[in-house]
């Protein structure tokens, strides 16, 4: 795997301790668990959280569907290891990898589902574009990939969409620029699923969900 400069979970390592506190409070679990609830996740099924960070998505896949295969990834060394630490304490067995959301070090037609959550804004255009076409390239036909972010409406001019859009690639996370990118990426008919709020409904939250071509 190449080097490269990552991005820590919580940003700084040093407040990696907090990460998983802070997200709780934020709404992140519940975020997560809205996200995994529609995906009709099969015992057979092998499944991917790109962007896993400190393991709290797989851990709840593996709690809820524990025949599957769970696979998580994530670039940071420090949030896998404390993803591992907290598989072991849920007594579930997952594989957890390093790497990076725009080179999955996997073969073709691997998983059956695919979920990513709030790392998204995370990446320059060129790496959306890239991540997508290779979550389509590892998805088995009829396969689909779920994911959910924070997302901006060009017409807001607020303080917390102004913060927000000085953050990471935020400026670019609209409901159109997604759908967008998931359509030029190669995924027939991406899907808003739902909308959200997070942070007493000062953060908007989008879900979305694309199928794999059977063809």
């Amino acid at each position: 795997m190449s080097q490269r400069e990552i991005l820590p979970a919580a940003g700084r390592d040093v407040f990696l301790p907090l990460y998983d506190p802070i997200v709780s409070l934020m709404g992140f679990d519940s975020a997560r668990r809205e996200l995994i609830s529609s995906a009709n996740i099969e015992p057979g099924h092998r499944v991917l959280d790109i962007g896993c960070g400190t393991g709290t998505l797989v851990v709840q896949l593996k709690r809820h569907y524990g025949p599957a295969q769970v696979v998580g990834l994530d670039p940071d060394p420090k949030a896998l290891r404390r993803a591992r630490l907290k598989a072991v304490r849920a007594d579930v067995s997952v594989q957890l990898d390093q790497g990076y959301a725009n080179e999955l070090p996997y073969k073709r037609a691997s998983f059956d589902r695919v979920f990513s959550s709030f790392m998204f804004h995370h990446l320059n255009k060129q790496e959306r574009e890239n991540m997508l076409r290779e979550v389509l390239r590892t998805l088995k036909p009829g396969g689909s990939f779920h994911f959910v972010d924070f997302i901006v409406d060009d017409a807001s001019h607020g303080f917390f969409d102004r913060l927000f859009r000085s953050h990471a690639q935020m400026k670019d996370n609209s409901d159109e620029r997604i759908r967008e990118l998931m359509s030029h990426g190669g995924f027939k008919n991406p899907v808003k699923v739902k909308e959200g709020h997070m942070l007493f409904g000062l953060l908007r939250t989008a879900y979305y969900q694309a199928v794999a071509s059977a063809e």
